[in-house]
């Protein structure tokens, strides 16, 4: 509970206020943090490191296949956003085992792409 001066038409009141219901906003933090939570789980099992995209747009190529090894810095695919091709790179060295998202897809920012181990 916090307590507040407030001033209505000239006159002050004290008044006290407590937190009845939570915002949308630490609902939504609520939430992402479950997410992280459960993603940094799946990795832990899998031993699979995620790569997200870092912009929200349209796949417009993906240029690794499964299997693949890869260094840290090499292009795995590219996105479109707001007419600009942004390069999505590697994060380390390793082999590419699994790709979540296919040629023309859109996707969301924090979205997984491609997992690499």
């Amino acid at each position: 509970m916090k307590t507040y001066k407030v001033k209505v038409n000239g006159k002050s009141y004290i008044v006290e206020l407590e937190s009845v219901e939570e915002t949308s906003q630490t609902i939504a933090k609520k939430e992402t943090k479950k997410e992280e939570k459960v993603k940094s789980e799946t990795t832990a099992i899998t031993g699979a490191k995620e790569v997200l995209s870092p912009i929200q747009g349209n796949v417009i190529d993906v240029l690794v296949k499964v299997g693949q090894k890869v260094k840290k810095g090499d292009v795995l695919l590219l996105i479109e956003a707001m007419k600009l091709e942004n390069e999505v790179n590697a994060h380390i060295d390793g082999e590419i085992v699994e790709i979540l998202v296919s040629k023309g897809q859109n996707v969301a920012n924090n979205e997984v792409l491609i997992k690499i181990k």
